[in-house]
């Protein structure tokens, strides 16, 4: 992870953390998140549950009841950067991916 994203990520833990203490849920914290990171939701909704790209591709994977998923660092970057660039996930990947952020598949998804 580059610094500058790490830097991110550690300083949403500490907002999402605080919030969490206030009684914001997920969703109410990836939209105060939003005010200062300008990303995509996919991104937003990952930094709202403070968990790295490692994190988030190995639940990933242990979700999948066929045990045939193969998600990896880079697909999830790619994920991220939908739909300025990078793939848009399936249907599927984003109903796991809104299963591990606690939240619907449609907030992960542009407006």
């Amino acid at each position: 992870m580059s610094g500058t994203g790490y830097q991110a990520l550690l300083e949403c833990r500490r907002r999402g953390r605080t919030l969490r203490a206030h009684g914001f849920t997920v969703d109410q914290i990836a939209m105060v998140l939003a005010l200062d990171h300008d990303v995509s939701p996919l991104k937003l909704y990952r930094y709202a549950n403070g968990l790295t790209a490692a994190q988030v591709v190995t639940t990933f994977n242990d979700l999948d009841p066929s045990g045939a998923a193969t998600l990896r660092d880079s697909r999830l970057y790619d994920y991220e950067v939908w739909p300025a660039g990078g793939r848009r996930p399936s249907a599927w990947a984003l109903t796991l991916l809104a299963q591990i952020y606690g939240t619907h598949p449609t907030r992960l998804e542009p407006r």
